[in-house]
């Protein structure tokens, strides 16, 4: 029986983008230094299994403190209990350093108009959302709700 991990794939499903990686990995070399492709795919296969290491640790961690999310801290500890503790420090400031530039693109994206929404008018901007989903949904056009039509010939 094949190993699975946590999202039902086979181990062998996991993998990282090859052309990221490759890119990642020219950029981490002097200019003059070409790297064969079996060497590259091994490099990623080594990424993967950090990856696996590092995430099931995590688990591991979260588990034993009772959480169902794992969480960055959850992380940190796992890179010191499998013996990465020197890169804590650098992993903790690129964490913090993706969560300003998260919080940057979020305030000046598509979820900002400058100001703030009022209470009222986030639950109406949530429900025209709802609509147009419901909408899409059902093969309907993605519009506003309909308004009964009103024909002035008609009423008595």
């Amino acid at each position: 029986m094949e190993p699975m991990d946590i999202v039902g794939k086979s181990k062998e499903d996991a993998s990282l983008p090859k052309a990221t990686m490759t890119k990642i990995i020219k950029e981490m070399l002097p200019a003059d230094v070409r790297v064969a492709r079996d060497a590259q795919d091994l490099l990623i296969e080594c990424c993967v299994e950090f990856i696996n290491l590092v995430s099931s640790e995590s688990n591991e961690v979260c588990s034993r403190e009772d959480k169902r999310t794992i969480a960055p801290e959850h992380v940190l500890k796992a890179l010191e209990v499998l013996g990465f503790g020197e890169y804590i420090e650098e992993v903790y400031a690129a964490y913090e350093q993706h969560k300003l530039e998260t919080m940057d693109s979020l305030k000046g994206g598509k979820w900002s108009n400058g100001a703030e929404m009022t209470e009222e008018e986030a639950a109406a901007e949530q429900q025209r959302m709802f609509a147009e989903a419901r909408a899409r949904m059902n093969g309907g056009a993605a519009g506003p709700p309909k308004q009964p039509d009103i024909n002035p010939s008609l009423e008595s």
